[in-house]
């Protein structure tokens, strides 16, 4: 164990989580396991755990404390932080849809029946018609409502360690030159130029690729996918 790892673990709880919360991104990344090997503290903090840290933000940082605290103490996100459905991020919806099942589906890493329920929405968000056929166009998009479809990329980051998300794929797409091509493979969609067999040969877990999930079907080509990551609300967050 280096040093600055020794130190970190003498720091009380609430430095700790201070100096994290303040660290870069690969420094966080680091220090995941100091975290794990601290839990009982954390738990400890009981309902000042969550107090610095904002439920309206895009940050994975509390999405990781929730997994962690939630897989060593199913009920304390419910005795300590009044969230009786598990669902401690906000998830605004500008037609009234319901993203709690989302909230405990990521937060307990269950990432197909995340993805499954994601892809529901998508179609009722982008009308009747897509409901009804079970797929949506790529000209219905647009009409997607801003505010639902950067709750559904929030909530994929914030329970992903800032893996997953559709913005993390719109950033991996720009980094390869905007070539879809490039895109297939880095994020686990295609290998050796082959489609990976949906749904079993998909990676559904934590150590998949970035930008594994949320899934878009590719099947009628690359036009779905390319106004997802280019819709307005996306845009602004990228």
């Amino acid at each position: 164990m280096t040093e600055e790892k020794t130190n970190q673990k003498k720091e009380s709880i609430n430095d700790f989580l201070e100096s994290f919360k303040m660290a870069s991104e690969r420094k966080r990344l680091g220090l995941l396991t100091v975290l794990e090997e601290r839990v009982e503290e954390l738990i400890g903090l009981g309902s000042s755990l969550m107090s610095g840290f904002e439920s309206d933000i895009c940050d994975w940082t509390p999405g990781f404390i929730l997994q962690l605290i939630h897989k060593t103490d199913a009920n304390f996100i419910k005795n300590n932080l009044g969230c009786e459905d598990l669902s401690w991020f906000s998830a605004p919806s500008e037609i009234g849809l319901d993203y709690s099942p989302l909230q405990r589906y990521l937060l307990n890493e269950c990432y197909e029946e995340a993805d499954r329920f994601t892809s529901s929405k998508l179609r009722e968000l982008a009308g009747e018609n897509a409901v009804k056929r079970g797929y949506v166009y790529f000209s219905e998009v647009e009409f997607i409502p801003g505010i639902d479809l950067s709750t559904l990329n929030k909530l994929w980051i914030v329970y992903s360690r800032g893996k997953f998300g559709f913005t993390v794929q719109a950033k991996i797409l720009e980094s390869v030159g905007g070539r879809y091509d490039k895109l297939w493979p880095r994020i686990g969609w295609k290998k050796d130029g082959i489609w990976t067999r949906y749904p079993k040969a998909f990676n559904w877990s934590i150590e998949a690729p970035s930008g594994h999930m949320p899934l878009v079907n590719q099947l009628r080509g690359v036009r779905l996918m390319d106004s997802l990551l280019n819709h307005q609300a996306l845009i602004t967050k990228n």
